[in-house]
Order: C-alpha cells, then sequence, then structure tokens
C-alpha cells in the first residue's frame, strides 16, 4: 500500500497517465490534494503500488463504491498506470489481481472501471481479463460552475 511519501511519485504517474491519454487540459490535483484526501482523517481513495527493484512501476489508485442491484459492496478503479519502462512484463496484471485479492479478502465483491474512448490498449487488456464493457448505462457528469450552480439553486 502505498505511504504518504508516496504522494509526489502518485502524483507523477497520474500526470503521465492524463499525458498518454491525451487528455484535453493538465492534471488539476497537487501533491497537497494527493495527500489530503488519500492520507488525511477522511481517506478518500487508497493506492497499492507495484515495485521493481525499488523502484515504483506502477499505481493502482481505488476506492469502495455500493451496488443496490447486487446488494453489495465493490470497488472502483479509478486509476492504474503502469510506468512505460515496465509495460508489457505483467506487472499491471498482477497488481490488478493483488487489489481483487486484497477486496475479496476485505468483502468486497467486485471491480468496478471505466476505459477512456481513446484507450483501445487498455480496453484489451480488461476484456482480456474477463471485464464485460456495461451497454446499459452511460456516465454522466456534473462538476465546476454547473456542480457549485447545481448546488446554490432549488433553495
Amino acid at each position: 500500500m502505498a505511504e504518504r511519501e508516496d504522494c509526489e511519485e502518485i502524483l507523477l504517474a497520474l500526470r503521465l497517465l492524463t499525458e498518454s491519454l491525451g487528455a484535453p487540459g493538465p492534471l488539476k490535483s497537487t501533491r497537497e490534494d494527493i495527500e489530503a484526501a488519500g492520507f488525511g482523517p477522511r481517506r478518500e481513495f487508497s493506492v497499492m503500488l507495484a515495485e521493481v527493484d525499488g523502484k515504483i512501476a506502477a499505481i493502482c489508485l481505488y476506492f469502495p463504491m455500493f451496488s443496490p442491484w447486487m446488494g453489495k459492496p465493490g470497488l472502483y478503479i479509478q486509476d492504474l498506470f503502469v510506468h512505460e519502462e515496465f509495460r508489457s512484463a505483467g506487472i499491471g496484471e498482477k497488481l490488478l489481481r493483488r487489489v481483487a485479492q486484497a477486496a475479496g479478502n476485505d468483502g468486497y465483491h467486485y471491480l468496478h472501471l471505466t476505459v477512456d474512448h481513446g484507450n483501445q490498449a487498455g480496453a484489451r487488456f480488461y476484456l482480456r481479463h474477463g471485464f464485460e464493457p456495461a451497454n446499459d448505462e452511460t456516465i454522466h457528469r456534473l462538476y465546476g460552475p454547473a456542480f457549485e450552480k447545481f448546488c446554490r439553486s432549488g433553495n
């Protein structure tokens, strides 16, 4: 599991992931954001690391979720990133399996994740390992000024 002193490495991996996906803007999270949300009094997420020869090779950032349809808790995998020099070595698969095993041991019953539309290699990776695309739902987001306006309206 990641520790507070890993925040800079976590942020680097997230930045590299954002760049590799061609995200429309820069990563907005700061080291302070990662530290407060991941290692503060109210932990919003956990990160499991894969190391090779003392160097961080991959990260998996996740958090609990609950499905009322299944009546069971699961984990949402927000980000799985393998540094380029460690790709094709099975590190991502091993890390994802380790997260799944820990989840099962902790009473979680499933993993849920999304794959960016342009990430065909990621989609193939998940399909190879038994993940199924969810054709029954579409993600909708409310953030930024629209979120703030929604929060203020209707009172």
